[in-house]
């Protein structure tokens, strides 16, 4: 029988089982979001929002990588709530202690600034979580990405969950089953992973998170290619087997500061700076999603396509909960 179709029935297997395994849960229905919510009550929402992205994206663009992960890191807990945004407090454990955003997740004083503004010109009447949804969409258009209309009319959480950001935040560390099976427990399947973690063409991690991939099997899926060991002595000389767990590095060696399709190429050859990136494309289970790679490498108005919908799509997942319109985004409403 050909490789291609015992790769096709063993990912169908595959994914059979993880669907078996997971309860599905489908994103919320978002019937209450629209582009028109703020229509009479802050026409001007999405010029205050982004003259502020365009000023700190001016100053440093990493700060698009830090809007974006932050409405990422949102969506996946309890949906696009702006839970992530809350300070801990007496009465409120918060998740910015979580394992996946203590320490790395950063950008909290840029939201401060933009609800500042936005509150200075329509108080009271949009959320954080759409402002967060609207700042990650022009921090990707800043620098250089595809745009994409924003439905808005989230509100903002009243309760916030460490157990679940520690739960259901992806990390680095973990393999190809285990990440769809976590981004289809939030309505997003496979195609929707791959060109959302394409985001990463902006991104930074910490030594911390990938460590053991250098340390580990980054010889291996080069297949020793002589063309990436200065790569990875860069790598190694940036995080040492002990210390520097707070050094970073762009996890798109080729144009860190551009969103587009470079980022794929660095899976292709095997470089990827995390393991859970390089599962994408390395692991025996990904068949399909190596095909997706693949196209997006190939094909960038494909990808930009792709991770437009699929954005749209993350951020229609709302808490059933309900909630307010903060004041502040570190805090509910007294």
């Amino acid at each position: 029988m050909a490789t291609g179709v015992l790769c096709s029935r063993a990912f169908a297997l595959f994914m059979a089982c993880v669907l078996l395994a997971v309860p599905l849960l489908l994103a919320q229905d978002p019937s209450n979001l629209s582009l028109e919510h703020y229509s009479k009550t802050c026409p001007n929402y999405e010029h205050v929002v982004r003259t502020e992205m365009e000023c700190a994206v001016r100053a440093d663009p990493r700060n698009a990588a830090l809007m974006l992960r932050l409405h990422f890191h949102d969506c996946f807990v309890q949906g696009c709530d702006g839970s992530v945004l809350l300070d801990d407090t007496a009465t409120l454990i918060g998740e910015k202690q979580a394992e996946q955003n203590v320490n790395s997740l950063k950008g909290f004083e840029l939201v401060d600034k933009i609800k500042q503004k936005l509150e200075a010109e329509c108080p009271g009447t949009v959320s954080c979580a759409d402002l967060l949804a609207i700042a990650a969409r022009d921090a990707v258009v800043l620098v250089g990405g595809p745009y994409w209309d924003v439905p808005v009319g989230r509100l903002d959480c009243k309760k916030a969950s460490l157990d679940l950001a520690n739960r259901d935040i992806p990390t680095a560390q973990q393999g190809l089953a285990t990440l769809i099976s976590k981004f289809w427990e939030k309505g997003l399947d496979a195609t929707d992973m791959v060109a959302l973690v394409g985001s990463h063409t902006i991104g930074f991690a910490r030594c911390a998170n990938f460590r053991d991939r250098i340390y580990g099997d980054y010889e291996m899926t080069t297949k020793y290619s002589p063309v990436s060991q200065p790569y990875l002595s860069k790598l190694k000389d940036i995080c040492p087997l002990d210390g520097g767990d707070d050094n970073i590095s762009a996890m798109d060696s080729h144009t860190a500061s551009a969103f587009d399709n470079a980022y794929f190429e660095t899976l292709i050859k095997g470089e990827g700076l995390l393991n859970s990136d390089q599962e994408m494309w390395s692991s025996v289970l990904g068949y399909s999603t190596a095909d997706t790679v693949n196209k997006y490498w190939a094909d960038a108005a494909a990808f930009f396509k792709q991770f437009s919908d699929s954005m749209v799509k993350m951020g229609n997942i709302t808490n059933p909960a309900g909630g307010e319109v903060r004041n502040n985004c570190r805090f509910v409403n007294t």
